[in-house]
């Protein structure tokens, strides 16, 4: 049997050894890092769920929650001193829910077959050289600030589309929906197409070749084989871009303007749940009223829809890695 030696130190102990304790050491103290930034991502988002719900409790305390679900006018506008002559405001959220959905509706419908097809095309039919160039490109409105979005929106779209609207004989409102739903739907193209095109290239090949060797064309593979197939992926991008259409907000602000109105005509002007949150936190306001306080209900609500949204997609998701990793 070996006997080691008392006397030797560490610094006669083998490289490896030392070198071994040196990287389970690091390892242990990146895994401490990556733990602290996982917990505080938990802690700031229970933080925010907080404080909406906290302020909201304030707020549903002055307004019932019923008149505020139920509701079909929206005019915050209170008095804000016993003495002032003022109505007491309307809280009824569905003209700004009912906004929020035909803005996304639109933008959707403008987004969905453009952002399908480009990922369809990309996936089956470019070249790489072309797919090198054009996918970056497609990307790149990804990247634009929705700011510049809304000044497009309010400068040309809105424009356009009172001029030809005006030529038709139809009455178009300055601000209106299709305006704004239209360049919304530009921006999330690139959502839809990547997360899309991710999708379609995580189709097995042999779905592929099992088809072409059935003598099916191309144009039948993909309608048949490869979009039914990658359904689930496509349905969750699909909904993951309808999320971040409904918490848009400068393009709504700019293209769509803030009249609460109760319509479903997309020529005419309507709003959306972040376009009054930031109207009913913009300026001096008085933070204990129920104007202000109405704009965290508003941000709890929002909340809840889009939290729901992303959880439906990433279910789906889930579902379809599960069938295909």
């Amino acid at each position: 049997m070996a006997i080691i030696d008392p006397e030797i130190n560490s610094a006669e102990m083998p490289v490896d050894f030392v070198n071994s304790n040196r990287s389970k050491a690091m390892e242990k103290l990146i895994m401490i890092i990556m733990m602290a930034c996982s917990l505080i991502a938990v802690l700031v988002t229970i933080g925010i769920v907080a404080s909406l719900i906290f302020e909201a409790i304030n707020f549903f305390q002055r307004i019932p929650f019923l008149d505020f679900v139920t509701g079909v006018k929206w005019s915050p506008q209170t008095a804000l001193r016993v003495d002032q002559v003022a109505a007491e405001g309307a809280f009824g959220v569905i003209p700004l829910f009912t906004g929020t959905l035909l803005i996304s509706a639109i933008a959707m419908l403008v987004a969905t077959p453009l952002g399908l097809a480009s990922a369809v095309y990309l996936a089956e039919y470019a070249e790489r050289r072309t797919r090198d160039w054009i996918k970056p490109m497609l990307e790149i409105l990804a990247g634009i600030p929705t700011v510049v979005y809304g000044f497009f929106a309010a400068l040309t779209v809105a424009p356009f589309i009172r001029w030809t609207g005006g030529s038709m004989g139809l009455e178009v409102a300055s601000e209106s929906a299709l305006a704004a739903g239209l360049v919304m739907g530009i921006m999330i193209i690139p959502l839809i197409s990547s997360l899309s095109d991710d999708v379609i290239n995580a189709v097995p090949q042999a779905l592929r070749d099992a088809s072409l060797g059935l003598g099916a064309t191309q144009a039948e593979t993909i309608r048949k084989v490869i979009l039914p197939a990658a359904i689930p992926g496509i349905a969750g991008s699909l909904l993951l871009a309808a999320s971040r259409a409904i918490g848009e907000t400068m393009i709504v602000v700019m293209a769509a303007g803030l009249a609460a109105n109760l319509t479903a005509n997309p020529l005419e002007s309507v709003t959306t749940i972040t376009a009054q949150i930031v109207a009913l936190l913009t300026g001096d306001q008085e933070f204990d009223s129920a104007k202000t306080l109405s704009a965290f209900a508003l941000g709890l609500l929002l909340f809840a829809a889009t939290l729901s949204l992303n959880y439906a997609s990433l279910r789906i998701v889930k579902k379809y890695r599960e069938q295909y990793d």
